[in-house]
């Protein structure tokens, strides 16, 4: 067993696990945050998509003893810290990107690492930014169009502002 500190979803955690645990079990189980899935176990699939320091990382690949000191933030964390969540959520629903909702968490946070790296990503990129994620249901098209549109409305709001 070791003691990991760490920030989880905006709050310094700690706790005692061994350094051997994945991740993605130390979220599901001891903080019973189920946003992120286990649905591959080996990296493929993207539905265990966490934010590690800001940037999109696999659970299911990860260590607990590589957490000491880093900030994780699940969706549910993201929900806390930001409307761009519940704005990228919204969209899927209305483009029709939702249909059985196992990948869209993982999604959300490929999507909002993507938006923090680049605002204003053409269709390719945002294919590039959505690639370790798997959506067996919708294909892609239409969580293209629903990012499109988060951007689309983020830049009109900023519009908004500076004018």
């Amino acid at each position: 067993m070791i003691s990991l500190t760490f920030v989880l979803n905006g709050k310094i955690t700690t706790i005692e696990t061994p350094p051997n645990r994945r991740v993605i079990d130390l979220l599901r189980e001891d903080f019973g945050l189920t946003a992120a899935k286990e649905g591959c176990g080996t990296g493929e699939c993207g539905a265990c998509t966490i934010l590690v320091d800001g940037e999109s990382r696999l659970s299911c690949l990860m260590l607990a003893a590589q957490l000491e000191g880093r900030s994780i933030t699940t969706v549910e964390g993201l929900e806390e810290g930001t409307n761009r969540a519940e704005r990228i959520q919204a969209a899927f629903i209305r483009h029709g990107a939702v249909q059985c909702g196992f990948c869209t968490p993982g999604m959300v946070l490929a999507i909002s690492d993507l938006l923090d790296r680049d605002p204003a990503p053409d269709r390719e990129k945002i294919r590039q930014g959505i690639s370790g994620n798997l959506c067996r249901c919708t294909g892609y098209q239409k969580i293209v169009d629903a990012v499109e549109a988060v951007i689309s409305e983020t830049h009109g709001r900023a519009k908004e502002r500076n004018t």
